[in-house]
């Protein structure tokens, strides 16, 4: 089904002659290896699953069979890399699911289907590892079935001593073997294939709504081969049937179907609804089409820079066609549309120029000369268009929506491991922020620590290379500071003294103040109890000056101060030596006097947190929460089914590592959103703790 790799390989000219297929599934289950299969041919050399596909999105470019154009996109199979996943998601028009023979199907694959399910993607699975001990052809088949619903194998696979030597195509009666030979079925082959081929007929002619080849199915008529090819393909290409293929990804056997697949069933982009398109201020946009002579609607799906070329930007044309030196308007939203900081700011720039188009075929690089409605593209030295950003024309500007972005819940504070790599690491940080868009950076004024917010430990050890590879930079991990706060919790007195009058000019202030403590979230409350006059007037904003500012810098471990009520009530003052600063000073003596582990403790901060889990593994996460100091607020049904809602209030610092520790207690079947709340107390035991350290 491959076509010659001729001088049109990535050329098309128009929608009719593109697949964009994005492979997906977890690591270990042969998906990278079948990546280089079915860009390059049988994969000689054993052990090339090795390499590092895990933690970024492949971009490769097929001539097929009818003058045919595939980009095949190859994502992350590590659930920490899901954003890189769902960009490849948005480039795509159909998945391809690898399935491990050996492994079976895991919860994030489960849920990743019912994501391309809500989007009504085509979606077809490949089933591989089938020559492992361990491997079960009908067991991983009956799973898919109960996981995917209405999923059928159009091949059966052929094992004899842990090899696969072909593969029985359901449809057209063949079998298939290494190098894409196809033979006649024997007489014994042809017995398996009847019988199988019965269930598929059922949910083909079902799936593709074909009333007329379901009245001859009924009737015990036979169906023409031509008339059951055109129902898979309608039912693949409309979502309604998801054929369950069979291939050893080393050797190729089996992917001549799946070739076919590509070419015959699954959708080009004109066959696929556009994602939302607006003008940047959010106006109607009006019709768009997936036609290389409209205007240009383009996204960044992904950005990444080489340190030969400059920033490489893989870019989906939806609409128009893009050309190299085009000068484009570049539109960007993201914290908009995901409601929280990112990275980059929003911003609207016009007259961008675009910089060469090229494409991955096999092994190399080659220069594209335009990217028609459809098409994909590696477009380098473009400096201001971001991940997610949209280029579209200098005369029409719009605005694709963004696909739905993971929020990075995984902190983690780093340092320079030399002081003097301190500027390079900012460069460096700035840079990853634009291209990463699963990671937002942090600088916490009040621990002084630069914080990156990821996605998991994968997502960290990712990072942490990229920046000693990629900027030769060094950096060391920190333990993660809290920022608290203290509070006075008892009614107090006390008196501020600043008198200083031996010699030259002097200091006089007295403040008598009573503090008593707030509800949570109260805020400060300064009251004038003077009478007499015994505080001028000039100096009583002064006292309440003076205890604002030793409030901001803390009185006991150095954390800010709230939610407390200070009260005036009495003083004096010196006709020559009381002045403005000698009552800021005498009032933030009179607070640090007042304060001791009687009288002030410490607040930490909460945080609202929404849990989803499979039903299964709620008893766990309950347990894990009660672990973690919080209090469940309730729990309810999930809009998935045998799935579950806890919503919790829990200590901030019990969640540095909770994306970690919650997949394990849920198995991978769980998620959840942090917000913060409001400050509480923190125990008084692990305050003295924090006091010694």
């Amino acid at each position: 089904m491959r076509a010659n790799d001729g001088v049109s390989v990535g050329n098309p000219t128009h929608p009719g002659q593109i697949r964009n297929v994005v492979l997906v599934g977890p690591s270990g289950s042969g998906k990278s290896t079948m990546f280089d299969q079915l860009q390059s041919g049988p994969v000689k050399k054993q052990g090339r699953d090795d390499r590092d596909t895990t933690v970024g999105l492949s971009l490769a470019t097929v001539g097929l069979a009818d003058d045919l154009v595939l980009n095949l996109i190859d994502t992350p199979g590590h659930p920490d890399f899901v954003g890189d996943l769902r960009a490849g998601l948005r480039a795509g028009d159909a998945a391809l699911f690898v399935v491990s023979a050996a492994d079976g199907i895991d919860e994030p694959t489960r849920l990743l289907w019912e994501e391309c399910r809500a989007v009504n993607m085509p979606r077809a699975v490949v089933v591989t590892k089938l020559e492992q001990a361990r491997a079960d052809w009908e067991a991983t088949v009956e799973m898919c079935q109960r996981m995917f619903g209405d999923a059928q194998p159009v091949c059966l696979p052929v094992i004899e001593d842990d090899r696969l030597l072909g593969v029985l195509d359901l449809v057209e009666q063949t079998f298939t073997g290494p190098d894409d030979e196809v033979r006649e079925l024997t007489e014994e082959e042809q017995e398996i294939v009847t019988e199988a081929r019965g269930e598929l007929l059922e949910s083909v002619i079902e799936g593709s709504e074909d009333e007329a080849l379901m009245e001859v199915y009924l009737e015990g008529g036979e169906i023409e081969l031509d008339a059951m090819l055109e129902d898979v393909r309608t039912a693949v290409r409309t979502a309604r049937f998801f054929p369950i293929f069979a291939a050893h990804t080393p050797t190729g056997v089996g992917v001549y179907q799946l070739e076919r697949m590509f070419v015959k069933g699954f959708p080009s982009p004109a066959d696929v609804d556009l994602p939302a398109i607006t003008t940047p201020d959010g106006d109607d946009y009006g019709d768009v089409t997936c036609d290389p002579a409209g205007p240009l609607v383009a996204e960044v799906i992904r950005t990444t820079t080489d340190p030969y070329v400059g920033r490489l930007s893989v870019v989906r044309v939806f609409a128009g066609t893009l050309t190299s030196d085009q000068q484009v308007h570049v539109s960007g939203h993201l914290s908009e549309f995901s409601g929280r900081p990112v990275g980059h700011g929003d911003h609207d720039l016009d007259g961008e120029r675009v910089g060469p188009l090229s494409m991955i075929v096999g092994e190399e690089t080659r220069s594209k000369p335009q990217a028609v409605a459809g098409d994909l593209a590696i477009v380098g030295k473009m400096g201001a268009p971001e991940t997610a950003d949209t280029l579209s024309d200098r005369d029409r500007p719009a605005l694709v929506e963004p696909w739905v972005l993971p929020e990075p819940l995984l902190p983690i504070a780093i340092r320079a491991a030399k002081k003097s790599d301190e500027d390079k690491l900012a460069v460096a940080l700035g840079r990853l922020v634009v291209e990463d868009v699963t990671m937002r950076m942090e600088q916490n004024t009040e621990t002084h620590q630069v914080v990156l917010w990821t996605m998991g430990q994968a997502h960290i050890d990712g990072l942490v290379k990229r920046l000693a590879d990629q900027f030769h930079v060094q950096v060391e991990t920190e333990p993660l500071r809290t920022a608290m706060r203290e509070t006075f919790v008892r009614k107090v007195s006390s008196t501020g003294r600043l008198v200083k009058q031996s010699g030259g000019h002097g200091q006089y202030a007295v403040c008598q103040i009573e503090i008593e403590p707030l509800e949570r979230g109260a805020g400060f409350e300064f009251v004038d109890k003077v009478v007499g006059g015994s505080v001028p007037r000039q100096f009583i904003g002064s006292v309440e000056k003076g205890v604002r500012s030793q409030m901001e810098k803390g009185v006991l471990l150095g954390y800010p101060m709230v939610d407390i009520r200070v009260t005036l009530l009495d003083g004096k003052a010196h006709s020559v030596d009381s002045s403005d600063m000698a009552f800021q000073t005498a009032g933030a003596v009179a607070l640090k006097e007042a304060a001791n582990a009687a009288s002030v403790a410490l607040l930490e901060p909460i945080d609202t947190v929404e849990i989803t889990v499979a039903d299964e593994h709620l008893g766990a996460v309950m347990a894990d929460l009660r672990g973690r100091r919080a209090q469940v607020l309730g729990t309810g049904t999930g809009d998935m089914q045998g799935y579950s809602i806890v919503q919790a209030a829990v200590p901030s610092v019990e969640l540095s590592r909770y994306p970690i520790d919650l997949r394990s207690v849920a198995h991978g079947t769980g998620s959840f959103t942090r917000e913060f709340s409001r400050y509480d107390y923190l125990p008084p035991q692990l305050a003295a703790q924090l006091g010694k350290s």
